[in-house]
């Protein structure tokens, strides 16, 4: 530690600024020939991956699904459509419990694949929303598509003839308005009364959402037609 000196008239005298520069130049040589040796180790722990058995996959993890009165028809339909890919693809159990209503997916010992519980709880309930079992098949064979739901009333809060009248603009005259939006923004969107919900990648949600939200304030569908168009072209080019 540096001393401090004190004279006779009580003034302490204090180590000169060019002193402690000339030290600390001293001190950095040694690190400067350092680094010249060669680069210093990664402190970063290297980790091999976990197993699946280690992460707890095959011990009985259990996603319930519920299901409303108006789709029981169209499950008990294409139940084999839904019951194969789970099964078979994903290596799941699944069963449709006939007392809570609910689609209840579980993994095996057989369960490989972390992400089948959650490919899977998300296949059904797109197909539950209203989608298309060929739609809803996708959410398993890729990874970047989702699901996204809102109501017309988080956009604008309408009543009565009003909200009516929303509905048939996202619609169009014989579903006209919601097919052009599926095709130009490569989604799709299922109209169940106010509820809307759209299935496809992220960028394509934000460009449907957009046209739908448009729509829902009062714009006409051919403006709406030619900014849609404006931008999935642009997306194209960047893409």
């Amino acid at each position: 530690m540096e001393t401090e000196a004190a004279d006779e008239s009580g003034f302490t005298s204090v180590a000169s600024k060019r002193g402690r520069r000339k030290r600390k130049a001293a001190g950095a040589e040694p690190m400067e020939a350092a680094e010249a040796a060669g680069p210093r180790p990664s402190k970063r722990p290297a980790f091999p991956p976990l197993p699946a058995e280690a992460l707890g996959v095959g011990k009985g993890e259990v996603r319930k699904v519920p299901v409303p009165a108006n789709r029981y028809t169209p499950l008990k339909e294409n139940w084999m459509k839904i019951f194969t890919p789970i099964v078979e693809h994903l290596q799941l159990q699944i069963r449709f419990n006939l007392k809570t209503r609910n689609v209840e997916i579980k993994t095996c010992s057989e369960t490989k694949d972390l992400s089948a519980l959650t490919k899977a709880a998300d296949f059904v309930k797109a197909f539950i929303l209203g989608f298309q079992v060929e739609d809803a098949l996708a959410l398993i064979r890729l990874d970047d598509l989702f699901l996204e739901s809102f109501e017309v009333t988080d956009v604008k809060p309408l009543k009565g003839d009003h909200l009516s009248r929303a509905i048939g603009r996202i619609a169009g005259k014989g579903g006209k308005t919601k097919f052009t939006i599926e095709n130009v923004t490569r989604t799709r969107i299922v109209l169940a009364d106010s509820k809307i919900h759209i299935l496809g990648s992220f960028q394509n949600i934000k460009m449907a959402r957009t046209a739908i939200c448009n729509l829902i304030l009062g714009s006409p569908p051919s403006k709406v037609y030619g900014n849609i168009r404006a931008v999935a072209s642009r997306a194209a080019e960047r893409f």
